[in-house]
């Protein structure tokens, strides 16, 4: 009589942003349909997947200082529970060879090409079948360059010359995180060409799913017992345009905040010179939709924004923002700025500070500019030295500190809706709630807190009037009687 092996488990250890939390989950339902076993803790895993982010040098550190961390589970004289630690993921994808040249610790080092066969994979690895780590290739050559023709591609069926990972497809997928929030992929891949980023050439050409398969995930998550869906992509502007049709958002977005359960729909991930006065309409006065408004501006000076090979002007940018408030005096506004790109002059930074003054906006993240490597802005003259582009990173961000925290104090006074996220955050059962208001997104746009609310439980709406702030984030009081 033979006895069944044990279940392999993995880990998913799961970095960057919350279109690598949805590859995350898509790989947790291959594995856990192919037999795989997933749990929380590294420590108790055969094997140690560690999805990368290859963003940016923080970002790229953070992936190797967690790979590091995973082999170290490993014990020398292979006893230990832990097998196998394998990189996946942007930067996995991005360097390829490089990654596993330089990190030896790694077992193996996969691509987006190995997803379709992750079980097989890992359980080759664990044979101790060595693994060529793929060669990278910009993957937006795999695809036609013409938005219409690539459907044809994505729907073709497989064959041995034809077969490439496209994150535009349908997945199983498995929950990792049991909180009321859930990212939803919208497309994947970029067609612009900003000069300072590499995403595109590892993430390929922007694919829309198709809106059936996104409503039909959307009720899946609704059945987990999700009440906010965060519709994330490269360039969420973009969506349908590869399907014949740019106002497919504007349409889909009713019928996801339609979806029973779902009591919240979130967009991420706008593109100024691409926001049409439509899809403005749609975000801000939607019923169900968040007046949230994520406008990757990056900077306001036309001459920085043209070398970026972006459009826009703090005209224009202010425009847009007049459009919103028109339509939702208190919706939420966050964007990105880059400093210190190539040649910008201090008129430039001025321009940028003006802006951001004028704009209002509830968060804006700042980063300092730094060569990508493969970018068109990597070849640039006019390059800024360390210290002078410290020194501006740090100017706009104690300017943006001082900016978000006034953003915040003006909504003292305000009745908002919060996505009640974690119950008595402190231990000291006062009754105080921690969630999201509509205005403030995921993780990086800071929280509500809700004083003496001791019967909510996570995952319920509170109507609440803001009585303090505390830099970005909020603290409220729930409006008597309305839950």
């Amino acid at each position: 009589m033979t006895s069944t092996p044990a279940p392999v488990s993995v880990a998913l250890l799961t970095l960057g942003c919350a279109r690598n939390d949805v590859d995350s989950e898509e790989l947790a339902g291959r594995l856990a349909a192919d037999g795989f076993v997933l749990v929380d803790d590294p420590e108790d895993a055969d094997t140690v997947v560690v999805n990368t982010c290859g963003f940016v040098d923080a970002a790229k550190k953070d992936s190797i200082d967690t790979l590091l961390a995973a082999s170290d589970l490993k014990t020398s004289d292979g006893n230990g529970k832990v097998k196998a630690v394998v990189a996946v993921g942007c930067l996995a994808e991005r360097y390829g060879e490089e990654l596993a040249d330089s990190l030896p610790e790694a077992d193996a080092v996969l691509g987006f090409d190995d997803y379709e066969d992750i079980g097989g994979r890992l359980r080759s690895i664990l044979a101790g079948d060595k693994q060529h780590p793929h060669t990278p290739r910009d993957r937006r050559l795999l695809l036609p360059i013409s938005p219409a023709d690539r459907q044809a591609v994505v729907e073709r069926p497989a064959d041995a010359g034809q077969e490439v990972a496209i994150p535009g497809r349908s997945a199983l997928r498995k929950r990792l995180d049991g909180g009321p929030m859930a990212p939803l992929k919208l497309a994947s891949g970029c067609d612009r060409r900003c000069t300072f980023c590499a995403i595109p050439m590892f993430r390929g050409s922007f694919v829309s799913r198709r809106p059936s398969d996104v409503l039909q995930e959307a009720m899946w998550l609704a059945e987990q017992g999700v009440k906010e869906v965060f519709l994330v992509s490269e360039n969420s502007t973009s969506y349908g345009k590869d399907l014949g049709d740019l106002t497919l958002l504007e349409t889909m977005l009713p019928e996801l905040a339609a979806i029973d359960g779902i009591e919240r729909v979130r967009v991420s991930y706008l593109q100024p010179a691409e926001t049409r006065p439509g899809l403005v309409k749609a975000i801000a006065t939607t019923p169900g939709v968040a007046p949230y408004f994520d406008l990757s501006f990056q900077h306001a000076s036309a001459s920085v924004l043209r070398r970026m090979r972006r459009f826009g002007d703090p005209e224009s940018f202010l425009g847009l923002l007049d459009q919103v408030r028109s339509l939702s005096p208190d919706a939420g506004v966050r964007s990105n700025v880059i400093v210190g790109f190539p040649g910008e002059t201090e008129e430039d930074l001025q321009t940028l500070c003006d802006f951001l003054v004028a704009a209002r906006m509830d968060v804006t993240g700042v980063f300092g500019y730094s060569d990508e490597d493969g970018t068109e802005a990597e070849t640039f003259d006019g390059k800024l030295d360390d210290d002078e582009i410290r020194a501006r990173l740090q100017h706009v961000t104690d300017l943006v500190t001082e900016l978000t925290t006034d953003r915040a104090e003006e909504r003292i006074g305000t009745v908002v809706e919060v996505l009640i996220e974690e119950v008595d955050p402190d231990g000291t059962g006062d009754g105080t709630v921690e969630g999201r208001a509509a205005q403030q997104g995921p993780e990086v746009d800071g929280t509500t807190r809700v004083l003496g609310v001791p019967d909510a439980r996570v995952g319920d709406f509170i109507q609440a009037i803001v009585v303090a702030s505390d830099g970005v984030d909020l603290i409220a009081e729930p409006v008597e009687g309305v839950a």
